[in-house]
């Protein structure tokens, strides 16, 4: 009796805790969108160190970003953003 009882806490416990892990690692936000400066500091110095935003002219920068569009696997959003940022702070 002593075990069956054991077992079934054992076994609410675990149902518990499992479904206290899933409801935790559902996203029921949508990701917030990054901004230009944190997607230029986390992708440009993986493979260099990232140039001054006021390295290149306005038009340099966008087109140094096709280029690396391709090389670092950016979508055109991120682009977009990187570009942006780097023209603000030109």
């Amino acid at each position: 009796m002593i075990k069956s009882i054991k077992t079934t806490l054992g076994l609410a416990t675990i149902i518990i805790l499992s479904t206290m892990f899933i409801t935790a690692c559902s996203s029921q936000n949508p990701p917030l969108e990054k901004s230009g400066a944190q997607l230029w500091g986390e992708n440009c110095v993986r493979c260099h160190n990232a140039p001054s935003p006021s390295a290149f002219s306005d038009n340099q920068w966008e087109t140094v970003a096709m280029h690396m569009k391709i090389r670092a696997n950016l979508n055109s959003s991120e682009t977009a953003e990187i570009v942006e940022f780097l023209q603000m702070a030109n």
